[in-house]
């Protein structure tokens, strides 16, 4: 059998650290390797983490684990009896002390949800979809409908998995708890714990007759058309939040919540950079030159936009107003227009000649530098 880890290796802490960085150590720990977190989650890690706290929060067990280390708590070497320095000393459970609750460390992982005692009514997790957006619906808004299949809380029983509320009776193993108490003999003496009743699962109440509608479920699964409005100005990456349309809750908890992440399409001429547009525009060497007003696309429609005489290669040109207004404020961005002057390739016999009389009148007389 492998050796254990030092239980202050095993929480990155050392053997002077206060309850309160034990404490800050497992909560850290906890989140990040709990079996729920899909990432890195680890439940051989997450028990050895468990099992350390439990002992070096608490001053007695800690104090005998700093004296006989793991051997103070090896409950194969004979036991809790008089020959054994710990006889008499008293177990905790084996539970979540000082307030530690796994529903509040991991709320922003599962659900975001309230913390639930362990069997009780659970809310769902949330579930994020993406949805491709076009562009301009983005820039204008526009309602979209979506298919959608989620389970739903049963429409006959109301999620009770019952035929009639009188269909629901106390279970008679836990008595309406929804926890049973056992003891075990261990080192420390007799030691008490609180488990999910089995026959209730936690929920302190039995059916005894199921909804027909879902066969005792309490939900059923549902394809549903559902509409999403896409508000004007939304962004690439952010999300629209549906209530109540993320997994089924557990043992009668409500369900999560549905996130809807927009992924915009490209679009061939505009760009978008926060509420600012950009676009190109390619001009004739002339109009750079002597300067114009030209017809530019902005998201909102065709606008006449001055180019003055002088105008140099890649210059940007700011038209205020024209960009995406604000999800909040409606304040909009402006667009930015990135000037591409167009040299010709071919000329013919009479702009050659132009363009001949204008390098001659650039050339310098004679005499003259």
């Amino acid at each position: 059998m492998a050796e254990k880890e030092d239980f202050y290796k095993t929480l990155g802490v050392s053997k002077t650290a206060s309850k309160d960085e034990i404490k800050s150590a497992y909560r850290k720990l906890a989140k990040k390797y709990h079996p729920d977190n899909k990432e890195t989650g680890s439940e051989e890690k997450f028990k050895a983490i468990q099992e350390a706290y439990d002992v070096l929060y608490d001053d007695q067990k800690r104090g005998a684990y700093d004296r006989f280390g793991h051997a103070a708590f090896d409950q194969t070497g004979g036991g809790a009896g008089a020959g054994n320095p710990f006889n008499g000393f008293q177990g905790f459970g084996g539970g979540f002390e000082e307030n530690i609750d796994l529903g509040d460390i991991f709320s922003s992982f599962f659900g975001g949800g309230r913390s639930q005692k362990r069997g009780g009514p659970s809310r769902g997790s949330d579930v994020v979809m993406r949805l491709n957006v076009d562009f301009m619906d983005t820039i204008n808004g526009k309602d979209i409908t979506v298919p959608y299949t989620y389970d739903a809380p049963c429409s006959a029983c109301n999620g009770s998995g019952a035929k009639s509320p009188s269909d629901i009776k106390t279970c008679s193993t836990c008595h309406g708890t929804g926890y049973v108490r056992t003891q075990k003999r261990s080192i420390f003496g007799v030691v008490e714990s609180q488990d999910v009743c089995p026959t209730c699962g936690g929920r302190g109440k039995v059916v005894t007759n199921p909804c027909p509608t879902c066969n005792g479920k309490g939900y059923e699964r549902k394809k549903v058309d559902l509409k999403v409005h896409i508000p004007a100005g939304i962004n690439n990456g952010q999300q629209i939040r549906i209530s109540g349309k993320g997994e089924r809750g557990i043992n009668g908890g409500t369900n999560g919540d549905l996130y809807i992440e927009i992924v915009v399409k490209k679009h061939p001429l505009f760009t978008r950079n926060g509420n600012d547009i950009y676009i190109d525009l390619p001009i004739s060497v002339i109009d750079a030159t002597l300067g114009s007003e030209i017809v530019v696309d902005t998201v909102y429609g065709k606008q006449t936009l001055a180019i003055p005489s002088g105008t140099q290669v890649n210059t940007t040109l700011r038209m205020k107003g024209f960009g995406v207004k604000d999800l909040r404020s409606q304040k909009p961005g402006d667009q930015y227009v990135r000037v591409k002057i167009e040299i010709p390739t071919s000329l013919n016999k009479e702009q050659k000649a132009l363009y001949e009389s204008l390098r001659n009148l650039e050339k310098p007389k004679k005499g003259k530098k």
